[in-house]
């Protein structure tokens, strides 16, 4: 057996094992939600004829050609009874492009299409594409909103690292034909972290937006906001609002964004999100939760003190450490919630619960108390509820 036949078997056959590995949750826990064992996308997950020359007479060594450095940051829809995400796969070259990945439970067994998605360019091509949230519309489309960057074109020379973000959008009924729209305009020098509403608004396209007066510092900007359009095809915001604040001291301080469409409940809209704080070690992402109004879904009606889920272990550890990020989750017919996270830049992992505990969790849990004593008076309160059961 030749080295290409060798190398081709051996690998094929570790790649195999990796997709067909069962996923088990994790014991104990905090009873909002299960971790799982394993992640359910990394960059070994990616297919083998992605990065290999197949022709033994141009690669005898069956040596890798087009390497992935990582897969992260997946958008999220449950259709027909499959669960689909779309990941944020990143080559060695840096550039990063978006690959469906589909499971029967939602857990494990994720295996990507046969190929990538060729997203169709604008005339003002992007330089990187990243971070897609997934949107079933009442329209009756299914909307991919994805972050856009491209150079700043007022760059000092020599400066190769300042760009523009701002949100993209495509569009698909079946997630493999997509039609790309233009990017969404606002008055926003910088938009990341857009998401689309899944519900027509006083007739108009609602978005959650995040906007920011540098590409990594929010100056004076930030938040969660919200604003109107008229249209989807030349989408154009004229006035923002801000419905979820940045504040000192708390998990949100630098920055926050929206994650994945919001959940429609009988109680509100059931939101994930990100937070982010300064450290010494570096910037800390985490994922919190808050609920808005049905009637009004810009008006935040319960939003529980602290994060929901924060980088545990190994998830602590990747190409961007100490962090998590959500831009998918999904519910199937059962009310059970699928929250697609990524750890660290680098790998893709789920999170369960559901409908009914998250809106436990939302309701009940105390807000911030936004400094010491008001928390440990808090606390101290639990203490003595607690105080006739123990």
């Amino acid at each position: 057996m030749t080295v290409f036949e060798q190398r081709k078997a051996y690998l094929t056959k570790q790649y195999e094992e990796l997709i067909s590995r069962p996923n088990a949750p994790l014991e104990g826990g905090n009873g909002i939600f299960e971790r799982y064992q394993h992640p359910i996308l990394t960059a070994a997950h990616a297919p083998l004829h992605w990065q290999y020359d197949y022709n033994p007479s141009t690669n005898p060594y069956f040596m890798e050609r087009l390497g992935i450095n990582c897969v992260f940051n997946p958008g999220a829809i449950y259709l027909n009874g499959k669960y689909y995400v779309v990941a944020r796969v990143e080559g060695n070259d840096r550039k990063s492009f978006f690959a469906i990945a589909e499971s029967d439970n939602g857990v494990d067994h994720f295996r990507f299409w046969d190929a990538p998605l060729l997203l169709p360019e604008t005339d003002e091509p992007d330089i990187n594409v990243y971070d897609m949230r997934l949107v079933q519309h009442e329209d009756g489309w299914i909307y991919g909103l994805f972050c856009t960057e491209r150079k700043d074109p007022d760059a000092a020379p020599g400066d190769l690292s300042s760009a523009i973000a701002q949100c993209g959008i495509a569009r698909t009924k079946d997630l493999k034909s997509w039609e790309r729209l233009a990017d969404l305009k606002t008055r926003s020098n910088q938009q990341r972290n857009v998401v689309l509403h899944p519900e027509f608004v006083d007739g108009k396209y609602a978005f959650y937006t995040r906007p920011q007066d540098g590409f990594i510092d929010t100056g004076s900007g930030g938040g969660i906001g919200w604003g109107l359009s008229d249209s989807i095809e030349q989408a154009k915001i004229d006035e923002e609002i801000i419905m979820d604040e940045r504040y000192y001291h708390t998990i949100k301080e630098v920055k926050n964004g929206q994650g994945p469409a919001p959940i429609k409940t009988d109680k509100g809209w059931l939101h994930i999100a990100h937070g982010v704080r300064n450290t010494a070690a570096g910037l800390r992402y985490v994922v919190y939760l808050f609920v808005t109004s049905l009637e009004d879904p810009s008006k935040v009606i319960y939003a529980p003190g602290g994060h929901l889920i924060a980088p545990q272990g190994e998830e602590r550890v990747g190409d961007v450490s100490n962090v998590i990020f959500c831009n998918g989750a999904v519910v199937n017919e059962d009310g059970k919630v699928f929250i697609y996270y990524a750890s660290s830049d680098t790998r893709c992992h789920v999170a369960t619960s559901s409908v009914e505990r998250l809106l436990d969790y939302a309701v009940n849990t105390p807000p911030d108390g936004m400094r010491s004593y008001a928390c440990v008076q808090q606390r101290l309160a639990l203490i003595e509820r607690n105080a006739s059961f123990v």
